[in-house]
């Protein structure tokens, strides 16, 4: 490992658990985060400061001042742009040693195989159900690890699916509901540190699972921040 890369991963290679050949393993990674919002933009700003090699990122929005209480890696300056090319510009300047891989298209039918078949591990950080079920079954059909995470006012959920073959999303909720009877961010809110907590959840859990790290499978863990409890639900 270069010198320089030692010196920026010291603190990482240091841990018995992750050493030199973890950070090799983080460096050679491909991490695809779907949504640089609330959930995503925690997500990406640790795994590109952890050094995953080729990080991509897939949304199709852009940038407003309403999504600067949550969504940290934006600024004002970013308001009217798409929010890939916003995360791109952070990366960049947080570490440029990222191979970062910006899709500014909404994940579909038509698209998703493809888009996913490219990566070793995947994120979901969406707000719709559509995008979450078709997520999920993609990656049942390409044999992909999915982290997942979900966050509304001061609740959140996050769980690691289809891994090893573990069970997946439809395992604990087989059909979506219909997003129209479905409150969301837009309508009930969220206080922004919620999501950096689950979202940094999931890029611990990521981190995890790309240095090959015992995760725990086949549990849905529930976040209640507002009386600060945590529970698990095996399924």
């Amino acid at each position: 490992m270069k010198e320089d890369n030692f010196s920026r991963y010291s603190r990482q290679i240091f841990i018995e658990e992750i050493g030199l050949e973890g950070q090799k393993r983080i460096i050679d990674s491909k991490v695809l985060v779907i949504g640089a919002g609330g959930l995503g933009s925690p997500v990406i700003q640790y795994l590109a400061a952890a050094g995953v090699g080729t990080l991509g990122v897939a949304d199709f929005d852009e940038v407003e001042l309403h999504n600067l209480n949550r969504q940290i890696i934006h600024t004002e300056n970013s308001v009217g742009l798409s929010k890939v090319k916003s995360a791109e510009t952070f990366v960049e300047h947080l570490n440029h040693q990222v191979a970062f891989k910006g899709i500014e298209e909404k994940i579909n039918e038509n698209n998703a195989e493809k888009i996913l078949s490219q990566y070793d591990v995947i994120i979901d950080g969406s707000d719709n159900f559509s995008t979450r079920y078709l997520v999920n079954d993609t990656c049942v059909t390409l044999k992909k690890t999915l982290v997942y995470g979900s966050i509304l006012g001061f609740s959140g959920q996050i769980a690691v699916f289809n891994h090893h073959g573990s069970k997946n999303l439809r395992d604990i909720f087989p059909e979506p509901p219909f997003d129209e009877e479905m409150p969301d961010c837009d309508s009930l809110g969220v206080l922004g540190a919620l999501p950096g907590i689950i979202g940094s959840m999931i890029a611990l859990q990521t981190l995890k699972i790309i240095t090959d790290l015992p995760v725990h499978v086949n549990q849905l863990t529930l976040i209640d921040a507002m009386d600060w409890r945590f529970q698990i639900i095996d399924f």
